[in-house]
């Protein structure tokens, strides 16, 4: 008799290599006691659909995607409404026989505000930085939990405004000029572009005309404290980091290939924290 196949899932992305998606994965498999894997491939484009067709016979229950594949992989599944709303899936499992996706940075995203400041829905007007792939994400989630007013501020307003279309009026297009006009009025801040981040250019938003019940949120995760937040911190203001984030959206990937829903605690925090830390 065969014994059972281990399930294993892994990373698709090109380059991959820094992900800390297995040192996650590889902690709630060992806090868990559940026998599984969680490896990285590096797939290049050209082999992304020979790839993701065959995931089953290569072994694996599901998969993470990362860039360049989070589009492409939409056209090779069958995608969820939030897969489809943002345009990007960063999750494949196999349900009734067929590949699906979705995408976990929406729930990521709100978790960890949930997590790190609640409360933080009761704001009616949000403001977010940027217009690319993480921002669709953080639109379709604080639009799905109600928020009545999201302002997207983008360098090329175009993108802002190819947002606005997508989502419908209560996403506001804005310049990146006016953002101090919409500061005062908005209870929560998002910054989704790269500023801030080690070796990029720093991101100059006065946290001082935001009210004081505001709460401010930054998907950077490197370094830890990013500027934004070391500025709303000490105004006073709640925050809530990159990391956060990363570790929230990475729950139901594992739920959905291990049959367990894990959590994220502090020691999961601390191990990959002092991973990002290393020199």
């Amino acid at each position: 008799m065969t014994a059972p196949r281990t399930p294993a899932a892994c990373l698709i992305g090109w380059p991959a290599a820094h992900s800390r998606s297995p040192l996650i994965h590889h902690y709630w498999l060992r806090t868990l006691g559940i026998a599984g894997g969680y490896v990285i491939e590096a797939v290049p484009p050209e082999n992304l659909r020979d790839f993701v067709l065959r995931l089953s016979l290569r072994g694996f229950v599901g998969a993470n995607v990362t860039i360049p594949h989070k589009e492409a992989v939409l056209a090779l599944s069958t995608p969820d409404a939030r897969a489809k709303a943002v345009g990007a899936a960063n999750t494949l499992w196999f349900a009734d026989g067929e590949l699906r996706s979705t995408n976990t940075d929406v729930e990521g995203f709100i978790n960890n505000l949930d997590a790190g400041a609640p409360g933080w829905g009761a704001a009616e007007q949000a403001l977010v930085l940027g217009a690319g792939g993480s921002s669709r994400a953080v639109v379709f989630g604080l639009l799905e939990r109600g928020i009545r007013c999201v302002h997207v501020a983008n360098r090329t307003v175009e993108r802002a405004e190819a947002l606005a279309r997508q989502f419908g009026p209560n996403v506001r297009p804005l310049s990146w000029d006016a953002i101090s006009d919409v500061l005062p009025r908005v209870k929560l801040l998002v910054n989704t572009t790269s500023l801030g981040m080690h070796g990029q250019p720093p991101l100059d938003v006065d946290v001082a005309r935001l009210p004081q019940a505001a709460v401010v949120a930054d998907l950077v995760y490197v370094p830890l404290v990013t500027p934004l937040l070391a500025a709303a911190t000490a105004r006073g203001l709640k925050t809530a980091d990159g990391l956060g984030m990363l570790l929230h959206q990475a729950v139901r990937g594992f739920e959905l290939w291990f049959g367990r829903r894990p959590e994220v605690t502090a020691e999961l925090r601390a191990l990959v924290e002092a991973d990002l830390t290393k020199t």
